[in-house]
């Protein structure tokens, strides 16, 4: 029980549907979290602005007379003693917003607090920077975050004391930001939160949907599921709406069609080969079992009697060269299913058929054989191979026509790639069933003819194969009653 609950434990953590679902909601939830960290500093900035637009407002709105020297003070002509009173006179801290400070900076950088006892204290920079800061015409543009001497931060901002022609000194202005970020803290825990409430969500409606997404993949697992070597017919739909099971579909359906072909090839050779084995197997054992009988008929007191022994003699010599004849056969069958080495050669076909001629002539005997070939034909071919091949068919036309209306044709003809060679002849020709086997090894057309005469069926299978070496093709018309034409097709030199 632990095994299987620790696989199926696996195998949702493997599947597609889960892989597909942690990998959306990672991320969703990354987007989230970028958004949530963009929607806090904009947020942060927005109300910073905010709020020293506002204080900017409101220095404007403090009475110049409560923050300023009089005009001869500002001037320059009262006397030191006066000037010394009337600073001693000077108002003092008047600011009673609790959590906001107010400070004035004359222009030799004295700092003054005009923030009572219930403000905040007001954060204050170098003399250095309050020259520049007084010298620059930027002042009223912005805000600084200034901390205090308390360690608070104080978002502060400035202006001018006086008229922008004769400025007395700055006026500054802070106000703490504790409560902007307990804000934008409130905000971030409800972005939160919701983040959270719409992971949850996605989480719910991203599982039917996945899982009905994945419906068709789920029903190509179970046809994959039904297909072995005996059923290979099963075949995928491939319009499911989904271009890439669709194209997985195309592509199973393609594969399961060659499968099956390979399948059927497999059994076709596989039944050939059980076949060739059994008609081999006969053909080698009826000379076998002709010399044996022969040599009983000697053991017994045959070879005593000169006739008998001379007929016996040449029966088995006879069936040793049938018997011969058929294992040479098997063996350059055998060598030509493998990559044939050919010793190919440019040739003169038609050179080639004229030095057979007189071998061809007789083969025939009595029978009538017409030569009509097209001078000039070349070929890339092994010659002994190709007068093998024309040889057979030769041979193959003699025993099927009579001695003495029998008629042989040979014709040799070339097209702009390919040349033709034709042996036609007049015999008893053959039905469809026979074309479609004639190539086959060990089948006879004619079962009436004996092996003697008619062979062991291996001429036109080897044929087949020493063409095909060529890369040629061999094909076979015949009708019932008019006779039958072999038809050999192979490219013309400088062709290939």
């Amino acid at each position: 029980m632990k095994a299987g609950g620790k696989s199926r434990r696996k195998y949702a953590l493997r599947s597609l549907r889960s892989q597909l679902l942690a990998r959306t909601l990672l991320i969703l939830a990354l987007l989230l979290v970028l958004i949530g960290f963009l929607q806090y500093f904009l947020m942060k900035d927005f109300l910073y602005r905010s709020r020293a637009e506002a204080m900017d407002t409101q220095l404007n709105s403090i009475p110049a007379d409560l923050l300023i020297k009089d005009s001869q003070e500002q001037s320059g002509v009262t006397a030191p003693q006066e000037q010394t009173n009337r600073r001693n006179n000077r108002p003092g801290p008047f600011l009673f917003w609790p959590d906001m400070s107010l400070a004035s900076i004359d222009t030799d950088g004295t700092f003054q607090s005009l923030s009572n006892e219930n403000g905040l204290k007001p954060p204050r920079l170098t003399t250095e920077q309050y020259h520049a800061m007084q010298q620059s015409k930027r002042m009223r543009h912005g805000y600084q975050l200034i901390t205090d001497a308390q360690g608070k931060e104080q978002l502060v901002v400035f202006r001018p004391l006086g008229p922008p022609d004769r400025s007395s000194g700055l006026l500054q202005m802070g106000v703490s930001t504790t409560s902007m970020q307990e804000q934008l803290i409130n905000q971030l825990r409800t972005f939160i939160l919701l983040s959270l409430i719409a992971l949850a969500i996605g989480l719910a409606l991203m599982l039917p949907v996945l899982r009905r997404t994945l419906v068709p993949l789920s029903r190509m697992v179970e046809a994959v599921k039904r297909i072995d070597a005996g059923n290979l017919a099963e075949r995928f739909d491939a319009e499911q709406g989904q271009y890439e099971v669709d194209r997985l579909a195309v592509s199973f359906n393609g594969m399961l069609e060659r499968l099956e072909h390979s399948f059927a090839a497999e059994r076709e050779l596989q039944m050939q080969m059980r076949r060739f084995i059994a008609d081999a197997s006969h053909e080698l054992r009826t000379p076998l079992t002709s010399i044996h009988g022969f040599l009983e008929v000697l053991l017994r007191g045959a070879a005593s009697n000169p006739k008998q022994l001379q007929s016996a003699l040449e029966s088995m010599y006879g069936e040793s060269k049938r018997m011969n004849k058929l294992v040479s056969d098997l063996l350059l069958l055998a060598k030509l299913d493998r990559t044939p080495e050919l010793k190919l050669e440019d040739i003169s076909l038609d050179a080639l058929l004229l030095e057979m001629k007189p071998q061809l002539l007789m083969l025939a005997g009595t029978r009538k054989v017409v030569f009509d070939m097209t001078a000039g034909i070349r070929v890339l071919a092994e010659g002994d191979k190709i007068k093998q091949v024309v040889l057979n068919l030769f041979h193959n036309a003699v025993q099927h026509t009579d001695m003495e209306i029998g008629v042989i044709q040979v014709n040799l003809s070339a097209g702009k790639k390919l040349v033709d060679i034709q042996i036609r002849d007049n015999g008893p020709g053959m039905s469809k069933e026979q074309l479609e086997r004639i190539f086959e090894r060990f089948y006879r057309g004619d079962e009436s003819r004996t092996r003697s005469s008619g062979g062991a069926g291996l001429g036109l299978a080897i044929t087949q194969s020493i063409v095909e070496a060529h890369g040629g093709n061999i094909t076979a018309e015949s009708t019932p009653g008019t006779g039958s034409v072999f038809k050999v097709t192979l490219p013309l030199a400088g062709t290939v």
